[in-house]
């Protein structure tokens, strides 16, 4: 793996360990104390991105991606998610294929509909983000001075959010996630991309309603 990506990776990880240490070790106030739960998502993403030809033109990545957050005090919390992608003849002959790493912080807010207690009672999670990361692209072209790579990579910086509803105690979808990509692979121009990644999928929640 790249150096950039291991070190992204390595200071994400050390960041998650600090926040989870502190919030550990916090004395627990009567009643008040909230307690931890957990959301798990797999899902199918589609990501546009933009070429730097004369023409313009876009494209769309096609892939899928997991991701986790752990909710710790009154909506706040951490989430890491892996996204992975691929488009073929992007340009003439040439494919792209991309997997990114992130983490960072998560806002929840959770809206019950129907009746307190009921069995049916169905939830609505609402969330932002914003996450940081690195991203390796590989089986493509990409500018290396006067020649050409196969594989590039760069960090990654995700902002956006989403919404979960819930059809029971653990199970449930994600109508709908719209994410804010920013990464700088080389590519013959600014070097950076801006693109715009929609996802939907399936979500499983771990701890407290």
């Amino acid at each position: 793996m790249h150096r950039s990506i291991r070190g992204s990776v390595v200071l994400v990880g050390a960041c998650m360990l600090a926040v989870t240490c502190a919030w550990a070790q916090q004395q627990p106030s009567a009643q008040k104390q909230s307690a931890a739960s957990a959301d798990f998502a797999l899902t199918y993403t589609t990501e546009r991105g933009q070429l730097t030809s004369p023409n313009g033109g876009s494209f769309w990545i096609q892939g899928g991606g997991a991701d986790a957050a752990v909710t710790l005090w009154k909506g706040l919390g951490i989430a890491g998610s892996v996204v992975g992608g691929h488009a073929s003849n992007i340009a003439p002959g040439v494919d792209l294929n991309k997997i990114e790493f992130t983490a960072g912080p998560r806002y929840t807010y959770t809206l019950r509909t129907g009746h307190p207690g009921a069995a049916d009672q169905r939830r609505l999670q609402l969330f932002g983000q914003g996450l940081i990361g690195g991203v390796r692209a590989f089986d493509g072209v990409f500018p290396a001075g006067s020649a050409a790579s196969t594989s590039a990579a760069s960090y990654a910086v995700d902002a956006g959010g989403g919404l979960n509803l819930f059809f029971s105690n653990r199970l449930g979808v994600r109508l709908v996630e719209a994410d804010y990509v920013r990464t700088a692979l080389p590519n013959n121009g600014s070097n950076v991309q801006n693109d715009l990644r929609l996802s939907a999928g399936i979500v499983y929640h771990f701890g407290k309603r």
